[in-house]
Formats: C-alpha cells, sequence, structure tokens
C-alpha cells in the first residue's frame, strides 16, 4: 500500500485576486454588446490622457515640431490649400486652436486626440470582422504600436491620415456589406476626405479598389449602387479643391516634384530598404507583446490549414469560424497586403521618392490581420494581459518622461528644427515691434522651419512668407509683406542661410538689421546656442 503527500495549495495573495476579479470584468465588459463601447471608449480617452501627459513632459525641453506649427499657420485662415498640400489638416487645427491656446500642451493633446479618434475607428472596424472581444484586443495593440504614441507627438497631414484612412476602409467593408446607394455615398464623402487631407491618401483608396475588384464576392458588389455612387460622390465632393489646384497652377505637385527628386538608383534603393526597416521595426512592439500575452503558459498557435478556396469562398459561419467573418477578413488582408507591398515596389520600378514617415498611415489593420486569422487560439486572459501591459509601460514612461526630456536638451548646436529656442525669439521680435511701431507684428519672413514657430509663438500670431517658394501658402504675400511690414529672420548656419539672405538684400534692403542669439534654458540646464540675422522692415518701405 502506498501513499502520497499532498501539499496545501499556495494561498492566492490579494492582489492577485484582485487582479483575476478586475480581468474578469475586463473581458466581460469586451464582450458585452452594450457595455463593450464604453471599454473602448474609457480605454481610449485614458490613453489620450496619459500620452498627453507624457509628451508635454517629455518635450518639455524642446519647442513644438514645425510641422505643428506650420497646422497652425494654416488654421489661421480657412483656405481650399496651402501650397504643399490639400487642406484638412488646416482646417482641423483651426477649429482645434478655436478651443485651445497656442500652448505646447495643446498640440499634443491634439495629436492624441487624432490618434484616439483613429483607434476607435479601428476598433468599429474591427467588430465588422471579429468578435468584441477579439476587436478589443485589436484595440490594445494599438495603443501599444508607437505610431500611436510616442511616434504620433506630431501633428501634420501623415498623423491626420489615421483618422480618415480607416474612414475609407470602415465606409468600403459597410458598402461591401450593404450594397446600397446610402453606403455608396458615404464611402464616396470617406474618400474625398482622405484626399483632402493627403494626396498619399491614393495608396489605400487604390488598395481598397483592388481589394473589391480581387475578392470572390466581387461581382455582387460591382453590380450594386455602392461603388459607382462613392466615385460620383467623391469627384462631386472634390471639385472645389480641383478648381483651387488649377488656379494656382498644381503647385502641390511642383512641390512633390521638387522636394522629393531622387538622385540615383543606389538612394533609391537605400530609401527603400530604410521604409521597410523602419517600420517593420514600428510593428514589432505590438505584434511581440501581444504573442506574449497570448502565449503566455499556452500554445497559442495552431497549424490547422484549410483549403484556401474552400476558405475564402464560404459565407461566414460563427459555428465553423468563431469571432471571424471571414469574408470581411479578406478584404482586410487584401487592403493590408496591397499597401504594404505596392509603395516599397512602385518605388524600386519608377524610382520615386519613398520617404519612411510615409508609412504611418499604412499599416494600422496590420494588428486586425492577425487577430483575424481563424487558426489563431486568443484566450480570454490574453486581453486583460495585453491592458496590464500596456498601463504598466505607459506609467513607466510618464514616470521618467522628465528624465528623458532633460536628455533631448542639446548642448551643442545640431541644426535640429525643435532646438533652436524659436519660442523665445517669437517673444523678443514681439517686443521688438511694438517698441517700433505700437501695433501688431503682421508678417514674418522666413523659411518655414522658422517661420511658422513664429506664428505659433508670437501672441500677434504674424502671417507666415516663405522666401524664394514657388508653392505659397497663401496665407500672406510679397505686397502685403511691403504694405504692412514685417521681419524677415535667417538663421546663421543653417543650410539656406545664403539663399535667405540673398532674398533680404532684395526685399529689405532698407530694413533695421539685427543679430539675436537666443539659448534654450530646461532645469538649470543650458541648451545650444543659435545665432539669427534679423531684418525689420517698418509698413509702406
Amino acid at each position: 500500500m502506498t501513499s502520497t503527500l499532498s501539499l496545501p495549495a499556495r494561498p492566492r495573495s490579494r492582489w492577485h485576486s484582485q487582479f483575476r476579479r478586475g480581468a474578469a470584468r475586463l473581458v466581460a465588459w469586451a464582450g458585452d454588446e452594450r457595455l463593450s463601447l464604453w471599454l473602448a471608449l474609457g480605454f481610449t480617452l485614458a490613453h489620450v490622457v496619459l500620452w498627453t501627459a507624457i509628451l508635454t513632459q517629455l518635450k518639455a525641453a524642446q519647442d513644438v515640431h514645425f510641422d505643428v506649427a506650420e497646422a497652425y499657420a494654416w488654421g489661421q485662415k480657412f483656405l481650399l490649400g496651402y501650397g504643399k498640400h490639400p487642406p484638412l489638416s488646416g482646417w482641423v487645427a483651426g477649429a482645434w486652436f478655436m478651443l485651445f491656446p497656442p500652448a505646447d500642451w495643446a498640440t499634443y493633446a491634439l495629436a492624441m486626440t487624432t490618434v484616439g479618434t483613429g483607434m476607435m475607428i479601428c476598433w468599429a472596424i474591427a467588430l465588422k470582422v471579429v468578435d468584441r472581444r477579439r476587436a478589443f484586443l485589436v484595440l490594445v495593440m494599438l495603443a501599444l504600436y508607437p505610431i500611436f504614441n510616442f511616434k504620433g507627438f506630431k501633428y501634420n497631414p501623415d498623423l491626420l491620415q489615421l483618422v480618415t484612412l480607416p474612414l475609407v476602409v470602415l465606409a468600403y467593408l459597410d458598402a461591401f456589406d450593404k450594397r446600397t446607394l446610402r453606403s455608396g455615398v458615404l464611402l464616396g464623402l470617406a474618400g474625398a476626405l482622405a484626399l483632402m487631407t493627403k494626396y498619399w491618401v491614393a495608396t489605400m483608396i487604390g488598395a481598397v479598389g483592388l481589394a473589391a475588384l480581387i475578392h470572390p464576392a466581387r461581382m455582387a458588389f460591382l453590380r450594386s449602387w455602392a461603388p459607382w455612387a462613392a466615385i460620383v460622390t467623391m469627384a462631386a465632393a472634390m471639385i472645389p479643391h480641383f478648381i483651387w489646384l488649377r488656379q494656382v497652377d498644381f503647385v502641390p505637385f511642383t512641390y512633390a516634384g521638387g522636394t522629393y527628386a531622387q538622385s540615383n538608383r543606389s538612394e533609391n534603393v537605400q530609401l527603400v530598404l530604410g521604409y521597410i526597416g523602419h517600420n517593420l521595426a514600428l510593428l514589432a512592439l505590438p505584434m511581440a507583446l501581444a504573442a506574449a500575452a497570448i502565449a503566455w503558459r499556452r500554445r497559442w498557435w495552431t497549424m490547422a490549414w484549410r483549403d484556401p478556396a474552400g476558405f475564402i469562398a464560404q459565407p461566414w459561419s460563427r459555428a465553423a469560424n468563431p469571432g471571424v467573418r471571414t469574408d470581411q477578413a479578406l478584404n482586410v488582408w487584401l487592403i493590408q497586403a496591397i499597401v504594404a507591398v505596392g509603395p516599397p515596389v512602385g518605388a524600386l520600378i519608377f524610382e520615386i521618392y519613398l520617404k519612411t514617415d510615409w508609412g504611418i498611415s499604412l499599416f494600422f489593420l496590420v494588428p486586425l490581420s492577425v487577430v483575424a486569422i481563424p487558426s489563431l487560439r486568443v484566450r480570454r486572459a490574453a486581453l486583460a494581459r495585453l491592458a496590464a501591459i500596456w498601463l504598466v509601460l505607459t506609467l513607466a514612461v510618464l514616470a521618467t518622461a522628465p528624465q528623458i526630456a532633460l536628455l533631448t536638451l542639446p548642448r551643442n548646436a545640431d541644426g535640429s528644427m525643435s532646438h533652436g529656442s524659436h519660442s523665445q525669439l517669437a517673444r523678443e521680435l514681439t517686443d521688438v515691434w511694438h517698441q517700433r511701431f505700437h501695433s501688431r507684428w503682421p508678417v514674418v519672413t522666413a523659411y518655414t522651419d522658422v517661420g511658422d514657430p513664429m506664428t505659433f509663438y508670437s501672441v500677434d500670431h504674424p502671417m507666415p512668407l516663405t522666401p524664394n517658394e514657388p508653392w505659397s501658402s497663401g496665407l500672406s504675400s510679397l505686397d502685403e509683406a511691403k504694405r504692412d511690414g514685417f521681419i524677415g529672420i535667417c538663421e546663421v548656419g543653417d543650410w539656406h542661410e545664403q539663399l535667405c539672405g540673398d532674398w533680404m538684400k532684395v526685399n529689405a534692403a532698407n530694413a533695421e538689421r539685427m543679430v539675436i542669439t537666443t539659448r534654450r534654458f530646461f532645469k538649470g540646464h543650458a541648451g545650444a546656442a543659435t545665432v539669427w540675422n534679423v531684418y525689420v522692415v517698418a509698413p509702406g518701405q
């Protein structure tokens, strides 16, 4: 007769029990038809608030990026275009700063509100493809994607595409389902809104069109009103902007061709490889953390391969594929594959300049593409684990942000567009103008990386005018500058110092000249000094 010694079970800690209860509640809310919306909204709002606080502290040793200042400047006038880009990002900035002051924290709040809106739209997309629990998992994965947190600090047309492009995909999935005139009109409006953000969105619109043509259910969609109503609506909605493009002689395309000209095949290959590596590196974090949350003590991947043709052709069945709607998942896979492969391949074939930041808006469907794989087993505990990982990482970055900010303060001049102490210069030049002319400073003439921060930081918010720029923003003109007076600024040691100085010799010959040195201080530490050549032109000269 043998006996076994049984050890008493280890008592669970109070913290562990509370975590399990909280995790169970989170999973229950994520799957509830009524509460899941509030959970998604609450999570997204927490992400927006926490990362606004993080970025405000993390960037405290710097001025706002000139892209942000440029958007603010555009928002001073609601035009049909701003030289380089369509107008939507300027309109959004203009509306935002009607409600909030032109302060650094407000720009980070705008950026995080933008990505938060995009996250909620992506959650709505996920609901058309997977069940509610998987949709919440997608939302948390996006919150861990650097594009939606740290790298999303800079509000500009690229970031705004994280709202307008998900809207296009959501409208397409809806139109693909309903195939009604109304859904087609909504898809067309979403496409027009995207095109009013940046012309680069043509990549996503083209991917949606190709997905519709490749999908096995294409004929049912193409025989409906939806796709044709979408095309007509988008074209009609773009007419005012097309008229503006013709009036300005299509300068945005001149800007794109002149700014992003390719020099040789070797540079082209390097840019494409850099683009691929950059975006794969950004995706690695959310994918790795999600894999860890799903795989924790579980075998999370099954090799239950199915017949591809049968898998694609079968209608959605919750019994066969619990949690995944495969017909809409195929749409998502097709769109993501096309926008992932198309730009780098096209750039190689046609030797097109491919900037790494252009990938910001093209990979928001990757988390959903993975979660929508039917053979992927997603345990309920994975939701709580991944949400806990997000919370721990976010709070850790929040706690260390002030120390990290100090490391970003440059001790030597580095040519960085965020370290030139533009805010100090704006205050000093505003005082100079008020002392000389006892009126509002009307126009600043400088290159974009200097002039637009003056518009943002000066209490007078002077309209910017860029020397020698064929794609003028339309906010000011040389005639207005000479009539109302202006302050010209050239940064000493900058790559376009000579061009700027030559323009001033011609157009500010009678100006009062001065040299101003600024230096940013942060927590008792001095940053790099920047020297500026300043030209004060009185009104009417």
